[in-house]
């Protein structure tokens, strides 16, 4: 049987990091003004660039956006919304979370938390770690926040249930795995690792084999991009033929993740039961 009533769930996810992909590794990037200029390709082009595409095939997604980018640029933020897309916790600096204090990655989920509450006007419903890392603190801290979903983990290519400390949660894991990110196909930067440039159709084909495969299984495939990267011209191309594939199969769900928690968290949690008897 599919996982949700509504079919096979694709989801579309961009981290709208922009300058953050680089001055969370080192602030002291910000004083410099082309590495800058890379980030600032994500808001000033690339973000419109996806939303257009969306627009096009009436599709929904999920945008995980430091909360610093949320205060820089609200009017594009609220363009987002506008447009009927969830926006997701993803920090607020974009730090990666090894490198703080157990403080400071307190205070890096309540800044971006309130961000986020304050021009959406709601609490966030899900969080995407800056470069897949966490701390001791951080699933803990899910819980205590009330989350309904996580999207970080590599262990499956299905949704679960976490268990943190011990105890059974409510907080769903949509999982994903790097060959389903764009940044280890594009990514390019003198300072940033991996520094690789593939072509377009080596992304396409990858993502086309792994849409058959976990729809053929009814599973779910969770793609995670950056505007950034994702939207200049011959990649959103790329993007493109991955949605007219997967729309060309029936009962394929693309849309937001806060959606898609909701269709299968009964399921989930009546799996548990039984697993429990």
């Amino acid at each position: 049987m599919p996982l949700t009533p509504s079919g096979f769930p694709l989801f579309l996810t961009f981290d709208l990091d922009c300058e953050t992909m680089w001055t969370g590794r080192d602030p002291a990037y910000a004083n410099r003004p082309i590495l800058m200029s890379q980030g600032a390709y994500g808001w000033k082009v690339g973000a419109g660039r996806v939303l257009n595409l969306l627009d096009r095939y009436g599709l929904k997604a999920t945008f995980f956006v430091p909360g610093l980018i949320i205060d820089q640029r609200e009017a594009l933020i609220v363009e987002i919304l506008r447009r009927g897309h969830e926006i997701a916790h993803h920090s607020y600096t974009h730090t990666w979370i090894l490198n703080l204090t157990p403080d400071q990655e307190r205070e890096e989920m309540e800044k971006g938390f309130q961000s986020i509450k304050r021009v959406t006007g709601r609490a966030p419903r899900g969080w995407r770690s800056p470069a897949a890392e966490l701390s001791p603190i951080t699933m803990p801290m899910l819980v205590e926040y009330n989350f309904d979903y996580s999207s970080n983990f590599f262990d499956d290519d299905s949704p679960y249930l976490h268990t943190v400390n011990g105890q059974d949660t409510k907080l769903v894991e949509l999982p994903f795995r790097w060959v389903l990110d764009d940044a280890p196909f594009f990514q390019y930067s003198i300072v940033l690792p991996g520094r690789t440039m593939q072509s377009p159709s080596a992304l396409l084909e990858a993502w086309k084999s792994e849409f058959d495969v976990l729809y053929a299984e009814d599973r779910m495939m969770m793609v995670a991009m950056h505007p950034e990267i994702i939207g200049q011209p011959s990649r959103i191309k790329a993007l493109e033929g991955l949605i007219e594939h997967a729309l060309k199969h029936p009962k394929v769900w693309i849309g937001r993740c806060d959606e898609l928690v909701k269709d299968i968290r009964p399921g989930l949690e009546r799996a548990r039961l039984e697993a429990c008897k």
